[in-house]
């Protein structure tokens, strides 16, 4: 007989540990690969931005959907709020009578208002670009007004623009020389001279050089003062209502809801002295936090637009 030899026994395969790898076979979380090192560095990056976040979340999301939460609710402060949906935002639109002259009011300061300022800001960072000498002591001189505080700034200016007893009473337009100036003196600052230079070799004139060369190259300057300018205005507040309250002989905004909000004739009611009236006058937070969250829209849709036409000229993009 002849001996069968015996079959091999089976064997197992045995895993490999790969380098870096915290467990034979795979790579660990922690380990070395591509994919730990992309988690490390978003961890990283969001220990960083933790502070930030924590406010955002706390002072703008939670406020911002508290908002939207309460305007869908009838709610005095006193009582709990209750449920009343849609019907705060149809009495907005169809039944206040003084909401579409407020926001007929603070569209008009829109359209007026922020280009104004901006012209004159550009105007006087120009002409401060092209001193020779004296240029930090009229830089100076120039932003003094941005220091001086919003209610002071605005009963000197009712007292000097007042149509029957102010000084200077035949002039209609405001003086925008404020903190705009700053900001477009530093873009100005910013161009390379060697852009003029070289428009001047080829015969550009001072107009040509300021429409080929300064506002192509200032275009994200404007775009940025012409969003926060339209924000701000739609925020139009604290000036309406101590200009309202010195106009009307009184100055009684500071003890209260004043009773002179708009005055004469509701002229200087914009849309948010209309909103604070409704939550802190009639005690309508429902109605008040239904005002904010049209507010919140309609500057978010001019941002929006803004954003979209300015891929047309800033920088040159097509």
């Amino acid at each position: 007989m002849t001996a069968v030899p015996a079959s091999p026994a089976p064997t197992r395969a045995v895993p490999t540990r790969r380098p870096g790898s915290g467990q034979p076979g795979r790579r660990g979380w922690l380990g070395g690969g591509p994919g730990a090192r992309r988690w490390r560095r978003r961890l990283t990056v969001l220990g960083f931005m933790a502070p930030a976040l924590v406010g955002i979340s706390l002072f703008l999301v939670y406020p911002l959907l508290a908002a939207m939460y309460f305007s869908f609710t009838r709610f005095d402060l006193l009582t709990a709020p209750a449920w009343v949906g849609l019907r705060n935002y149809v009495y907005l639109f169809t039944e206040d009578p003084t909401v579409w002259k407020a926001a007929r009011n603070t569209l008009w300061l829109v359209a007026v208002l922020v280009p104004a300022r901006m012209v004159a800001a550009l105007g006087t960072g120009m002409l401060l670009t092209s001193l020779r000498r004296g240029a930090g002591f009229f830089r100076t001189v120039f932003y003094l007004p941005a220091l001086a505080p919003p209610v002071a700034a605005t009963i000197a200016f009712v007292f000097l623009f007042n149509p029957a007893t102010g000084p200077v009473n035949g002039l209609l337009g405001r003086l925008g020389i404020e903190d705009l100036m700053v900001i477009f003196l530093a873009g100005l600052l910013d161009v390379p001279t060697s852009l003029y230079e070289a428009a001047s070799i080829d015969g550009a004139g001072a107009w040509q050089r300021f429409r080929y060369v300064t506002l192509p190259s200032i275009s994200p300057v404007i775009l940025f003062a012409a969003i926060t300018g339209v924000i701000q205005t739609l925020q139009y507040f604290t000036q309406a209502s101590v200009a309202a309250s010195v106009a009307s002989g009184s100055a009684t905004t500071g003890g209260g809801v004043s009773s002179t909000f708009g005055y004469p004739e509701e002229s200087t009611l914009t849309y948010p002295l209309h909103l604070y009236v409704a939550g802190f006058r009639y005690y309508d937070m429902g109605y008040a936090n239904a005002l904010a969250v049209v507010l919140f829209v309609v500057a978010f849709a001019v941002t929006l637009v803004l954003l979209r036409r300015s891929r047309a000229f800033v920088n040159g993009a097509d």
